[in-house]
């Protein structure tokens, strides 16, 4: 059985690479169609109140006007108020009821001890008694429902002839029509009783008679709920949803009038019978087969463009991981908004996808993503011209004005200028279709300061990615270029004059890789923090010995060049004891290479001239520089510190000095695995010397010159 080929990197991610590659990419490629609509959407934005912006519309088709839900609902509490509840007679209450009222009531007697009522007749009372509950339980007696009470009045209006209402009682299945109103309740009952009682002068104890039957008085009309409740929903659900029909060929909307509440109307109903065929008509296997294919294309030309000009990232699977995942995070929120129909497309924080990349990656990076995501979006919304138009040029916008990221503020800055591109754009589309400003409302604008305003979440989400996949931004550069750190100002208490050089060091770096492009944040990090390893014994470095006094008298030269490699090694560690980013710890690592500490060499052959030397001892461990910035920041470190051993710097001294080092480092091959070109050099080599003539403040000789 063949063995999986493991492939260790120090990102940790290149397990297998290609095969880890190509399954991200085909996994990408699954979800992206599995998170977009399967139709689009209806081709035409609209709302109520506003003008028609589109070309006339025609109806293609036959079909029916939806209703809106402001009528539906009028027609459900119309449905609703014509249902009539239904009541089931309970015959066995009003037995059991009367048949305890006649055995009983001796007893009662007796438990009264009542001696006023020698003369009381038992057997009339009881008659009296039975045909009262009789009459009583014959007419009903019934408890009103709250939800049937006032049905279809006013809620101001509440009186006693409002708490009627219909409904149907079924007594052996059948159904008679009744009222409330000839029922009782059991409070009016017990008033009819009472008033009977009083009325009838057969009786003399009135009172206790009153007293005792009213115990047996209770409800024999039962509220049948669920039938009830059967009955509404099928009232409602034969509620009719749509009104009138529009015939193929009749117009809906004509261009530059407001669409009122029936062109509204009709709108909508159009939008939803289009998704509704769009979505049964054709083969569905063949439209998944279609965005399979569209979105494979998008993904090739972003894996062909990243293998051609950022072979970096193509060949590092963590950060190909990191743009997946926002590829897919951003076309998510895209088929939710689509899913849930939100007001406006444009509410959606696009912009943030280019400025998420311009910060992790670059410009190009940046741009042919949001490219890309973009034209996959066009697909499946209205007005799609609009669309890729406002959110391209946006996107674009949103890239260049963090070009060049030194300063927080340029993120507002950069949404402000976000929002009045998104503002141009939309006001320029509007006035060319329809050449007024009549048409034009400040609601309109809306979505776009929304989305301005959530496009801020991007940059959370940046410190996210760099948390969890250990990369760096231009922001974290920024926070390592203050020179208020931690680690900064221990350095320039322990090591003041290494301090100084490193800030000479990053000014010139910097105003090189302007020259000649690459990243001026990350080479400043790096001339900053190169020579940290210094701090550990600051004194054996020439630029922090101020009493005159030389620890590497009593050294001899291997001891020597020992220590002074060692502030490489140092460095390294002190970087990573302060979780320094990897890319600024190359600096540490590649600053001198596998150069030669000369001077030591050199006092060591001048020593010891019969012996064989090993140069190993006197070499940096490096390795040597593999980027153009790592290999600038070489030859800003060499001629600083050079320059500052010249009695007296001149225009000359000091051109001589830069070419001499410089030429140096490439006898040494030191740029041999750096993307640097020769005329690169040329130009750095010049920066380096009018940089270090106004530092050293040599004075030009304009006569000369001129000559």
């Amino acid at each position: 059985m063949a063995k999986l080929k493991i492939n260790y990197t120090k990102d940790g991610f290149q397990y297998n690479s290609v095969f880890i590659k190509y399954a991200m990419v085909v996994l990408t490629i699954v979800l992206i169609c599995l998170f977009l609509p399967k139709q689009p959407r209806f081709r035409y934005e609209f709302e109520k109140g506003k003008v028609w912006n589109h070309e006339n519309l025609i109806s293609p088709y036959n079909f029916a006007i939806q209703k809106t839900q402001e009528e539906l609902n009028r027609d459900r509490q119309y449905i609703l108020k014509t249902v009539q509840p239904i009541y089931i007679l309970n015959e066995v209450v009003s037995k059991e009821q009367i048949d305890e009222f006649n055995t009983n009531l001796a007893e009662k007697w007796q438990a009264s001890q009542m001696d006023t009522l020698p003369n009381l007749d038992i057997k009339e009372y009881r008659d009296i008694g039975n045909s009262l509950l009789n009459y009583i339980y014959a007419r009903g007696v019934i408890s009103l429902n709250n939800r049937y009470q006032n049905k279809g009045n006013d809620a101001d209006k509440v009186d006693e002839t409002n708490s009627q209402y219909n409904f149907t009682l079924v007594h052996d299945n059948i159904a008679q029509q009744k009222n409330t109103v000839d029922c009782f309740t059991i409070e009016s009952a017990n008033v009819y009783l009472k008033d009977a009682i009083e009325r009838n002068k057969n009786i003399t104890h009135k009172a206790w008679l009153f007293e005792v039957m009213r115990n047996y008085i209770t409800i024999n009309y039962i509220f049948n709920e669920s039938q009830t409740d059967k009955i509404e929903q099928n009232a409602l659900a034969n509620i009719s949803t749509t009104r009138g029909m529009v015939q193929k060929g009749e117009l809906i909307a004509e261009q530059g009038k407001t669409i009122n509440s029936d062109t509204y109307q009709k709108l909508e109903s159009l939008r939803k019978v289009f998704e509704e065929d769009i979505q049964i008509s054709g083969n569905q296997n063949y439209v998944t087969m279609g965005h399979f294919m569209m979105v494979s294309l998008v993904m090739t030309l972003l894996m062909v463009f990243l293998y051609f000009f950022r072979f970096d990232i193509y060949n590092n699977n963590r950060l190909l991981l990191i743009i997946f995942i926002i590829i897919l995070g951003m076309l998510g929120v895209l088929s939710w908004a689509v899913k849930v129909k939100i007001p406006s497309l444009y509410y959606i924080p696009y912009c943030g996808v280019p400025i998420i990349l311009r910060i992790l990656f670059d410009t190009r990076v940046a741009l042919n993503i949001h490219l890309l995501m973009v034209l996959i979006a066009a697909i499946f919304v209205p007005n799609s011209y609009d669309f890729v138009f406002l959110q391209f040029v946006a996107g674009m916008v949103s890239i260049y004005s963090i070009k060049t990221l030194v300063k927080r503020e340029q993120f507002l800055i950069s949404s402000l200028l976000i929002l009045a591109t998104y503002i141009v754009g939309f006001v320029g589309l509007n006035l060319t279709r329809n050449g007024s400003f009549s048409t034009l409302y400040w609601s309109d604008l809306v979505p776009f300061v929304v989305s301005v305003g959530l496009t801020l979440l991007a940059y959370p989400l940046i410190y996210a990615f760099e948390r969890l996949f250990g990369i760096v931004s231009d922001l974290t550069l920024m926070e390592l270029t203050n020179s208020n750190s931690k680690l900064l100002r221990e350095l320039s208490l322990k090591a003041p004059g290494t301090f100084q050089h490193s800030l000479q060091v990053a000014n010139l770096a910097e105003a090189a890789i302007y020259k000649i492009g690459g990243n001026p944040l990350l080479i400043r990090a790096g001339a900053l923090y190169h020579d940290i390893g210094k701090m550990t014994n600051p004194l054996y470095f020439i630029e922090n010995q101020k009493t005159g006094v030389n620890p590497h008298e009593e050294l001899t030269p291997e001891q020597s060049a020992q220590v002074i490699i060692s502030h490489v090694l140092k460095g390294i560690e002190i970087a990573r004891r302060n979780q320094l980013p990897e890319v600024v710890v190359d600096f540490i690592r590649t600053h001198h290479g596998t150069t030669r500490v000369d001077y030591f060499y050199n006092t060591f052959i001048k020593n010891n001239p019969e012996k064989l030397v090993d140069e190993s001892i006197f070499k940096y461990p490096g390795p040597i520089p593999f980027s153009k910035e790592t290999a600038v920041l070489m030859m800003a470190d060499s001629v600083e510190a050079s320059s500052r051993a010249l009695k007296e710097p001149t225009k000359e001294s000091i051109s001589n000095l830069v070419d001499k080092i410089i030429e140096h480092k490439l006898m040494q091959k030191q740029f041999a695995n750096s993307n640097i070109t020769m005329r690169d050099i040329s130009e750095v080599s010049e920066i380096f010397k009018n940089m270090l003539m106004s530092i050293h403040h040599v004075r030009i000789d304009y006569e000369k010159s001129k000559k």
